[in-house]
């Protein structure tokens, strides 16, 4: 914010001045130096400053004995919405968003500066201009978080990577197929343990080098090198052969019947060899990174893309930790905004009902009652999907027995009583201590309360340990239960696998070393078995969740988008989220 701005907070809010709106307080210079932590001399510049600018009103005392006397013209909502609408003005987006940042305490006019900052969301054409660009404007309630493909678990950050990076072929939710992309074609011999990959020519990364094999080889190695968390999944690759610039040989150690899905799935998202990651992450996606930093990430259409250029020329995605949820703009998954109407009328609704549910973890790397079987059941019961879809409604959209919705559909659901809940409460040996609950503010927090509520109502004391963003993982070691969302990818069975045996997730986290034991047992020779058997192994490792209570399941989700009529081409990427590489804006 300004300089005159600031000076004038100061003093309106500075305690030992106790200056008020629209009346006459009498004040020293002294007083006001001590305010302002200036000398006598800056505080009569700022002083005519402040009355040039209509803040203040000035009268300054005259002879010895009479106090000068300040008037406050504006209110300090009033001086913080003027200088917010003034840097918007400018384009300042990031000042701006900062301030909002300093309104926490202030829900009426952090729920005004949200509303002017949505009206600079959304989507603009700028056809006046000499660039004559579309640009798409977004919000997200948090930080960004790693963007690294050997590390990403979070959804918004893996859409993202598919924005602007590229795999060897993809996968076709609706036909169960795998397509073409940096690779024109693949083969393997007989039994499974030969791949050769044949790639496209002419593929340019964004700092314009062409794609070659080598680059393909050195994603590979990088996984090893930094010790992804995927690596697993990659164990049985033996060695890969360079064959010329566009053709790549993968030696396998045992046949793989799920090698084509680990070659789609963002870890082997393709890098350059000569460009380090961690400082710069360059793709051959339709879109390449112009900025990036804590506050904002600004993303342009890549001209050289080898696939349909995108319809937007810019998308600039702007991250605003402590930004509640605000149902009148609309939200991709995750709390992403774009500027609406306040009513639904002219606008297109895209419903995504995700693959995946809301539950909640047992930290059992902390001792204490939940390692009984009877309290976890208790909180079975207490966490009900049934009541929970009930009495909070709203997105979630039905109960959850297992993180695929087909398969929860199958369970004769039925209500659970509380008082089941107290009898085995009292079975676990419970005495009243303190149980702590952690969740995500943005997300969770109706769960939190809810939950909280319907402890106490059986003599369970749950203490709520809210986080603004992500979970913490050194400050949720000290909960008991966390609240959670998984969201798998388009290619379910690959995001269940990834869940199971992921040790950067939460479920790995919270788990002893003992239970991650028995999933790496369980899914030892997953990567070897056809589709069906695989499903199989799944099923089972749900089972042990579900019997052993080690995961409580809640409810799945519903991702609703509302967009302007104005525009077209919506289509769903993974997680539910608008696949803007296909968005354009019909000019009225």
């Amino acid at each position: 914010m300004d300089t005159a701005t600031t000076h004038y907070l100061r003093l309106a809010t500075a305690k030992e001045l106790s200056l008020k709106f629209h009346e006459a307080v009498p004040v020293t210079i002294e007083s006001l130096s001590a305010a302002l932590c200036c000398t006598p001399r800056n505080v009569k510049f700022i002083l005519r400053k402040l009355e040039e600018q209509g803040f203040i009103h000035w009268q300054p005392g005259r002879g010895r004995g009479h106090h000068s006397e300040m008037t406050l013209l504006r209110s300090v909502n009033e001086a913080l919405e003027e200088s917010f609408l003034e840097l918007m003005g400018r384009g300042k987006m990031k000042e701006a968003i900062e301030l909002i940042g300093s309104t926490e305490k202030n829900d009426a006019l952090r729920e005004r500066l949200l509303n002017s900052l949505n009206k600079q969301m959304g989507f603009h054409s700028h056809a006046e201009s000499s660039s004559g660009q579309d640009v798409l404007r977004m919000v997200r309630s948090r930080r960004l978080a790693e963007l690294d493909p050997a590390f990403v678990y979070t959804a918004f950050e893996t859409y993202l990577l598919g924005q602007v990076c590229s795999t060897l072929i993809t996968y076709d939710a609706k036909t169960g197929t795998f397509l073409p992309d940096l690779a024109h074609m693949w083969e393997c011999n007989e039994d499974q343990r030969v791949w050769i990959f044949y790639l496209r020519k002419g593929v340019r990364f964004h700092h314009g080098r062409v794609m070659t094999s080598r680059d393909v080889q050195a994603t590979l190695e990088r996984l090893r090198t930094v010790d992804s968390p995927f690596i697993w999944l990659y164990r049985d690759i033996e060695r890969t052969e360079v064959v010329g610039d566009y053709c790549i040989r993968f030696y396998l150690s045992r046949p793989n019947r799920f090698f084509l899905n680990l070659l789609s799935c963002v870890s082997m998202t393709i890098l350059p060899y000569d460009v380090d990651v961690t400082q710069q992450l360059i793709g051959t996606g339709p879109f390449r990174i112009n900025e990036i930093n804590e506050t904002v990430l600004i993303i342009s259409a890549f001209d050289a893309y080898y696939g349909i250029r995108p319809h937007l020329d810019r998308v600039d995605i702007w991250f605003v930790p402590n930004l509640g949820p605000y149902e009148r703009h609309y939200e991709l998954p995750g709390t992403d905004r774009l500027k609406l109407a306040t009513d639904d009328t002219g606008s297109n609704s895209v419903d995504y009902p995700a693959t995946g549910c809301r539950y909640m973890l047992i930290n059992f790397r902390k001792a204490g009652i939940h390692h009984q079987l009877e309290f976890r059941q208790a909180m079975r019961i207490v966490f009900d999907p049934v009541a929970l879809v009930r009495e909070l409604g709203s997105n979630r959209i039905t109960p959850a027995n297992s993180f695929l919705p087909w398969k929860s559909a199958e369970h004769p659901w039925r209500e659970s009583s509380l008082e089941d809940a107290r009898e085995l409460l009292y079975s676990s040996g419970y005495q009243g201590e303190k149980i702590i609950l952690a969740y995500t503010v943005a997300k969770d927090q109706k769960e939190a309360e809810w939950l909280k509520q319907r402890g106490a109502s059986i003599g369970l004391c749950i203490e709520l340990q809210p986080f603004v963003e992500f979970l913490n993982v050194r400050e949720t070691s000290e909960a008991d239960l966390i609240i959670a969302e998984e969201v798998l990818e388009d290619d379910w069975q690959f995001g269940m696998i990834n869940f199971f045996i992921n040790k950067r997730n939460y479920f790995h986290i919270c788990l002893s070393p003992d239970l991650q034991s028995i999933f790496y047992r369980k899914m030892e020779n997953f990567l070897q078995q056809n589709e069906e058997q695989r499903s199989v192994m799944l099923n089972e490792a749900e089972d042990l969740l579900r019997d052993n209570c080690w995961i409580l399941y809640g409810c799945h989700m519903n991702k609703k988008a509302l967009l302007n009529q104005s525009l077209f081409g919506l289509h769903t990427a993974e997680f539910g989220f608008m696949d803007i590489s296909k968005l354009w804006i019909k000019n009225q």
